[in-house]
Parts: C-alpha cells; sequence; structure tokens
C-alpha cells in the first residue's frame, strides 16, 4: 500500500513562536506590494482591460495551482471544506481582482493602496467573529487608529486623479468593497490553512474558481483584445504567478499560524510599500498626505504587532 503523502502535506508544521507567523506574514506582503502599481501598469498603460487583468491573472494561478496539486497527489478537501473554499475563492480569487482593477481605471496606485490599508482592520474583525481570538483592548485601539488614517486619506485625496474634489467616489467604493471581500477570505482562508495546509488552500480556491475565471477571461478577449510589449506581459505574470499563488502561500502560512488578528496587522506595512513602488515606478507625485496617512498606519501596526505579544495581564 502506498504511503499517503498528502498527511504531510495537507498541514503545515507547528512553529512555536508568533513572530514565525509574523515572519511569513511579512513575506507575504513584500509579495503582495507590488500588485496595485503593477494593475495599474498593464490596465492603464499597456492596454489590457480590467477583466482580462483580474480573471486572467487567476487563470494563470490556477494553472500553477492545479499543477502543484497533482504532482503531490494531494487529498481532496471534504465535505463542508468545499463551501469553505468558495468563500475563500469568492474573497480573493474573485472579489479582490476585480474589483481593485476596476477602481484603478480611475484612482491612483498610490491612493489604492492606502485606502486598501483598512484590509488588516477588517480581516482582525473577521477573524475575532470566525475564529473567536481575543485580542485586548490596545489592540482594538491602535487597529481602528490604522483604519481611521486610511479612511481619512481616502476622504482627503477623494478617488486620485478622476477629480480635484473631495470626499468618497465611485473607486473608493470598489475599493472598500474589494477590502470587505479579501477579509472575508483572508480569515476563513487562515483558518483552512490550518487544516489544509497554506498552499494547499489558495491552490484547491484557485482550482474551484478557475472555470468561471477562465470564460470571463475568454470573453476580456473577444470585447478588448490585450495589447503591451515583454515587460507589460512579465508585470502581468507577476500578477498570476507571486500576486494569486506564491504571496497566498506565505500570506496564508502566516494567518495559519497566527494569532490571525494579530498577523493581519502586519499588513499595515503594504501601503507604504506601494506607494514608494507607485512613485518609482509610475512617478505618481505622493505628497504630504499620503506620506503622513502611510506613516500613521505603519505606527499603528506596530503598536498593534506590539500589543498583542505583550498581552495584558
Amino acid at each position: 500500500m502506498r504511503p499517503d503523502s498528502s498527511a504531510t502535506l495537507s498541514a503545515p508544521a507547528p512553529l512555536p513562536t508568533v513572530r514565525a507567523g509574523l515572519g511569513w506574514g511579512l513575506l507575504g506582503v513584500a509579495a503582495f506590494s507590488f500588485t496595485i502599481p503593477f494593475t495599474r501598469l498593464v490596465v492603464d498603460d499597456a492596454g489590457m482591460s480590467p477583466l482580462f487583468v483580474s480573471c486572467g491573472r487567476a487563470v494563470v494561478a490556477a494553472l500553477l495551482a492545479a499543477v502543484a496539486l497533482t504532482a503531490t497527489r494531494q487529498r481532496r478537501p471534504r465535505g463542508t471544506q468545499w463551501a469553505r473554499l468558495a468563500v475563500v475563492a469568492a474573497g480573493v480569487v474573485v472579489g479582490f481582482p476585480v474589483l481593485t482593477s476596476y477602481a484603478l481605471t480611475t484612482a491612483s496606485a498610490s491612493h489604492g493602496v492606502v485606502v486598501v490599508a483598512l484590509l488588516p482592520a477588517a480581516t482582525a474583525v473577521l477573524a475575532v467573529l470566525r475564529v473567536r481570538e481575543r485580542p485586548p483592548v490596545s489592540f482594538w485601539a491602535t487597529a481602528a487608529l490604522g483604519a481611521t488614517a486610511a479612511v481619512t486619506f481616502a476622504v482627503v485625496q477623494g478617488g486620485g486623479p478622476s477629480g480635484g474634489q473631495s470626499g468618497l467616489h465611485a473607486a473608493d467604493l470598489l475599493l472598500l468593497g474589494a477590502v470587505l471581500a479579501c477579509g472575508v477570505g483572508y480569515a476563513e482562508g487562515g483558518l483552512l490553512a490550518r487544516e489544509l495546509g497554506a498552499w494547499q488552500t489558495i491552490s484547491w480556491a484557485l482550482v474551484l474558481a478557475a472555470a468561471p475565471m477562465a470564460v470571463l477571461t475568454g470573453v476580456s478577449l473577444v470585447r478588448q483584445p490585450p495589447s503591451g510589449g515583454p515587460l507589460d506581459w512579465a508585470l502581468f505574470g507577476y500578477l498570476g504567478v507571486v500576486s494569486m499563488f506564491l504571496g497566498f502561500v506565505a500570506w496564508y502560512r502566516g494567518l495559519a499560524i497566527g494569532p490571525m488578528a494579530q498577523v493581519s496587522q502586519v499588513q499595515l506595512v503594504q501601503p507604504v510599500l506601494g506607494v514608494g513602488w507607485a512613485a518609482l515606478l509610475l512617478h505618481e507625485q505622493v505628497g504630504g498626505v499620503t506620506v503622513l496617512g502611510g506613516a500613521a498606519v505603519v505606527l499603528c501596526a506596530a503598536g498593534a504587532v506590539r500589543t498583542r505579544l505583550r498581552p495584558p495581564r
């Protein structure tokens, strides 16, 4: 009888410290930090439609996931795990990429990455509701400050280059919808990663969403054939291979080690990285409000992590 290789691959080996979860989380965040600037580049400059970018990159990642699952002969999820994987797929494979791609047709990349700074707070709340973690009050205070800084930035900036007026615009609503969808997917995916393994969770979610995403990719190709040079396609490849697959492997590994509410706050570092990439790659003007907003959310992330590492007596 052949030994079941999935027994050793279906669940991550336990790690003894919270710092391990934070390390994996930071690795995932570093991978994600290029997502919005690169999406902005291929949608705006390369002539690729938002539907093609959001769905096509999911198809690329799903192909990699299918190869990995087949090559390692992973055990299939069982029972309600399929329904929970559908929640993950709806949030992180479909919802977040589609909504952010359309939002970035009018909003700047630097605006988008700071609005998405609401994601750690959303993930923390959903993790508490789903996993019943109990962070101290000081944790919530710093997380709320980070969320407030991100919302304030969105209101002041008013949707980026689409207009000079202040206030929330359609792009902000799309970004906020993406935050909610992704937060749900993160919380459920982090829990599933403790049962199936980190890379297995995102792989099964990608495979589950592959058929509808392939259909939508085909529709986008007919409506607006993509254009762009080798560099543009390389950026698209990054979105498929790293943003949609490898980055999630590290991120779900960190969430699985947990606590999820704490590890989620690491993602507050992403706006600062994303704004920096937007300035370097897209030559977007980074004003004082953007710098202050990014600094505020990073300080709040540091405070939340520090508070969680020192729980109250």
